[in-house]
């Protein structure tokens, strides 16, 4: 066990498979020196431009160039910076990378790692603070997954490396510097779910950063008396149906919260899955659907904060637990 932060983590991950697999390489802009979050710091000294390779500013070129090379052979990772700047190379994503093996009957495959950081950035506006999961997950052929600490960020970006088809890697863009605990060591599938917490008067289910918000609402829930399971999903696509199912079964009730729009959100799908299996109460919450703001004051209202999460709950505990209700 090592503590290393969120970008150390996908940096010991990156040259722990780059050591044992010579067809893993980096392309994107700004790689060189490190990536604009540190999350490629050292490598291009231990592995040299050949394999470190910084691009032109266009991630249509980049997409595309990666989506050759996995083609050929090659497990590329792609850096597009922000996942605000992969509608630049949409056609190479959606056209290319996820359709190849379907059209072409499995001849070729596109193994490659699409990191493209998502979430608000505090003080970036609206051109930088999107979280744009449901696209990727809408798209037949594309892995979707999106880790919340340090330990996750190191296994499941080695499992996406190890992955046949195309990964959309999401790390948040604010949780770079976050710390814990490292094990190199363990294995994590993508579509297993973490049980961050267990409980049996709601089941509570998120993802990426809005985990770190949904632990600080649980323990003000415990407080109270009230037991959440608490529900880390890793991976949006494939998702772990049977453990969020199995928990609702269990409590009855159901919140999903994503930082993520409401609207067409991720957290329906998995309210809908729920409700067409079980007499299940159940809940959303994301951010209304504004454009995030620049000033301090417009952001905190595109965020899912820890107060609308209690609030949400203690309003389900109210309710007739068998009452299957999905907003």
């Amino acid at each position: 066990m090592a503590l290393m932060s969120y970008a150390q983590a996908a940096v010991a991950a990156l040259d722990d498979a780059m050591k044992t697999d010579d067809r893993v390489i980096v392309l994107g802009e700004d790689v060189g020196r490190g990536g604009i979050f540190a999350q490629y710091a050292g490598l291009a000294q231990t592995f040299g431009p050949e394999r470190i390779i910084d691009t032109p500013i266009s991630e249509a070129a980049i997409m595309g160039a990666g989506v050759g090379m996995a083609l050929a052979g090659m497990r590329p990772v792609i850096e597009l910076r922000v996942t605000d700047f992969a509608m630049c190379a949409m056609d190479e994503i959606v056209n290319q990378a996820a359709k190849n093996r379907y059209m072409f009957g499995g001849q070729g495959t596109v193994p490659v790692v699409v990191r493209m950081p998502m979430g608000i950035w505090d003080a970036s506006a609206a051109q930088h603070s999107q979280s744009l999961e449901n696209w990727f997950v809408h798209l037949p052929g594309l892995v979707v997954v999106a880790p919340s600490t340090p330990q996750d960020n190191y296994s499941l970006l080695r499992a996406a490396l190890a992955c046949e088809d195309p990964v959309i890697f999401l790390e948040h863009k604010t949780l770079w510097g976050a710390t814990g605990e490292v094990d190199t060591r363990k294995a994590i599938e993508i579509g297993q779910a973490d049980v961050v917490t267990a409980g049996n008067d709601l089941t509570l289910v998120t993802w990426s950063r809005q985990r770190h918000i949904c632990q600080q609402a649980v323990e003000k829930l415990a407080s109270q008396g009230i037991e959440v399971e608490l529900i880390d999903l890793r991976s949006l696509w494939p998702w772990d149906k049977q453990t969020v199912i199995d928990s609702c079964r269990k409590t009855g009730r159901l919140l999903v919260a994503h930082e993520a729009v409401q609207v067409g959100g991720f957290g329906a799908e998995i309210v809908s899955t729920v409700v067409e299996n079980l007499p299940c109460q159940a809940r959303r919450l994301g951010a209304p659907r504004i454009p995030v703001g620049y000033a301090a004051e417009l952001e905190a209202l595109a965020r899912v904060s820890v107060d609308q999460i209690v609030a949400c709950a203690q309003r389900m505990l109210d309710h007739n637990p068998n009452q299957t209700v999905a907003t």
